[in-house]
């Protein structure tokens, strides 16, 4: 199983704003792009899908950016993870020019294997995965954020 760009720059940014507390300023496009070494275009693309679903709240104006829109013990990731790869097949049978398509068992197992997946995925929420050390570096990376924004 293959995890693309897309899935990855959206289950990071999630994690980075988990950290983020409502008294600090909203977090911008522009510094998680930074922390992260996104391209800006590939992180706007994220944030509209993850706004559009309800995950991240995009806020406008002056001390406008992104926050969470739920709080991180009730994201499922294979929930997030269904979204992100919804459209994603391990292997596409249409495309491909195989005799074996009409009865092949490839296919069907390797739906199931996917499905195990995203299952497994649901087990874990994105509070589970942000604590203990990984906290600690979202923390630290988000204290860095602040130090900057704050002076300013």
């Amino acid at each position: 199983m293959h995890v693309t760009r897309f899935s990855d720059i959206a289950l990071r940014l999630l994690m980075y704003l988990s950290r983020e507390q409502r008294e600090t300023p909203a977090v911008t496009v522009g510094e998680v792009a930074r922390q992260f070494g996104i391209p800006h275009n590939h992180l706007t693309k994220v944030v509209g899908l993850l706004a559009k679903h309800g995950y991240i709240e995009a806020i406008r104006g002056r001390s406008g950016g992104l926050r969470l829109a739920r709080q991180a013990a009730d994201i499922r990731l294979g929930t997030v993870m269904r979204i992100l790869e919804s459209d994603k097949e391990l292997i596409d049978c249409a495309q491909l020019q195989c005799r074996l398509t009409p009865s092949c068992g490839l296919r069907e197992a390797l739906l199931k294997a996917q499905n195990a997946f995203f299952a497994t995925l649901d087990e874990y929420t994105l509070a589970d995965i942000t604590g203990g050390n990984t906290g600690d570096a979202l923390s630290l990376m988000h204290g860095d954020y602040l130090k900057l924004h704050l002076a300013t």
